[in-house]
């Protein structure tokens, strides 16, 4: 099970929707909720209920509510698609669905219709974009604020099989992650703002960037080297300043 706040934020971030959009989405569809509520769900201070957190799925159109909460949904057969593979088979869905007038549609509806054939406040969901950036700025030599102001390539997200819920990729410099990363190498990275303990993320520590593993010593955290006999860790101190950019996924 995925933790339901980095769920939540990381869905909303990626529909372009903010505290404040969410909650009036969710009043349009008969759930007062103040934005205040959903600051506390993704923080992890509290829950919301079932029937709200289904809701929620629905207006940030979230296509796979068990896969998003479980990580995986082995009742999809799309899973087992890549991400060529699941657009081949969206452009075939849009082809059945104009398929002589629409034959191959429920009664009552429509190609662009609702399930239940009622308007909804609903975030529409946009397909995954074939192509991906990947920042010229390598991690670990500086220039912390890369993803608002960095230089960048655009290619092909099956080129380079890039795994489907990447946002962006960076090239590492150095050695401190061998043997698992190499000088060089691209890494993907899920954009998301906190990380769990023990998770690999890109980070940013007082303007320097860096690719590094998430650990805590005395209710601090601490940037971990895979390479630990080379390079020691590095303890954010509460006057640094510290942002987590990602998730490396590969």
């Amino acid at each position: 099970m995925r933790d339901i706040g980095m769920l939540l934020s990381a869905n909303r971030k990626k529909a372009g929707c903010t505290q404040q959009q969410l909650a009036k989405a969710l009043k349009d569809n008969g759930y007062a909720t103040s934005f205040q509520s959903i600051s506390n769900w993704e923080k992890d201070v509290c829950e919301p209920s079932v029937t709200v957190f289904l809701q929620i799925c629905r207006i940030l159109q979230i296509p796979d509510v068990m896969e998003a909460y479980f990580g995986d949904n082995a009742g999809n057969p799309m899973n087992r698609l890549n991400e060529e593979g699941r657009q081949k088979v969206l452009d075939y869905i849009r082809l059945l669905e104009g398929y002589q007038g629409g034959a191959y549609l429920k009664d009552g509806q429509s190609a662009d219709s609702e399930a239940d054939g009622k308007p909804a406040s609903v975030l529409r969901f946009q397909p995954q974009s074939k192509e991906i950036r990947i920042y010229s700025t390598r991690v670990s030599a500086g220039s912390g604020n890369f993803l608002d102001d960095g230089d960048y390539d655009v290619v092909g997200r099956a080129e380079y099989n890039v795994p489907e819920n990447a946002d962006f990729g960076v090239r590492l410099s150095g050695d401190s992650m061998t043997p698992r990363y190499q000088d060089g190498q691209i890494v993907w990275v899920h954009q998301q703002d906190t990380l769990e303990e023990g998770q690999i993320g890109i980070f940013d520590l007082n303007g320097d960037c860096y690719c590094k593993k998430l650990g805590r010593r005395n209710n601090r955290p601490v940037l971990i080297s895979l390479n630990d006999k080379k390079y020691a860790p590095k303890t954010v101190k509460e006057s640094d300043s510290f942002r987590t950019f990602g998730r490396v996924i590969s």
